[in-house]
């Protein structure tokens, strides 16, 4: 009998040796010895499978010491959540996949509560804490896709520099004098990591408003 644990752990093993790219059901059929259709009665597809094996690295993660303050806490929070994630460039595709939080175990999304919680004890109602826990997260994916993206397939700087692709300081200093001013230095400022800076900038506009800010009727991650 194959358990969700063994899949889970040659899923792993076929990531670390070969990449995320190359994981397929098929492949991990074949590592586990046992035929696709026997497979497919644990996990239903490849994505769910890449949602299980994130799921299963936040669970084993130690949880940080939590500040008594509910901004401090949700910056403390999301901070090790994009880390973490950000530790496991396979994860980039899992967050994108639709309602991905709901698809998660409980002890997977211990730091969703913590948001919550901190959110509403900083003044929100429940309605404008998930809400504010979405921004954060759209924000915290979004920095993690990029880097993720870039880290499977690094831009050329030079080759890009000498096709004229990315030379800043030769675009027209009248139209664009500010970019024009910057240059070729933005691939060095981009580099950066600025997400704390970021993250807490953007906590204090939400938190800031919550108390007037309406709740809106767009489809909830």
């Amino acid at each position: 009998m194959t358990s969700r644990g063994q899949i889970l752990a040659a899923a792993r093993r076929l990531i670390e040796a070969d990449g995320w790219q190359r994981l397929t059901m098929r492949r991990l059929a074949a590592e586990l010895g046992i035929g696709a259709t026997t497979l497919y009665h644990h996990v239903r597809d490849r994505e769910e499978l890449l949602v299980l094996l994130v799921g299963q690295a936040i669970e084993q993660i130690e949880r940080p010491d939590l500040p008594a303050d509910p901004r401090a806490r949700i910056v403390t929070v999301m901070h090790r959540s994009r880390d973490v994630l950000a530790s496991m460039p396979w994860a980039a595709e899992v967050l994108t996949v639709d309602g991905f939080m709901g698809r998660l175990g409980d002890n997977s999304i211990w730091m969703v509560e913590v948001v919550l919680n901190a959110a509403i004890e900083a003044g929100c109602s429940k309605e404008r804490a998930v809400e504010v826990f979405r921004h954060l997260w759209f924000y915290t994916v979004g920095e993690i896709l990029v880097r993720a993206r870039s880290a499977v397939a690094p831009i050329d700087r030079t080759k890009l520099l000498r096709e004229g692709e990315t030379r800043f300081t030769s675009r027209d200093a009248q139209a664009l004098p500010t970019i024009a001013a910057i240059g070729d230095a933005w691939p060095e400022i981009a580099r950066r990591d600025t997400y704390a800076e970021g993250i807490s900038a953007f906590l204090d506009g939400l938190l800031g408003s919550s108390a007037s800010a309406p709740t809106s009727s767009t489809p909830s991650q």
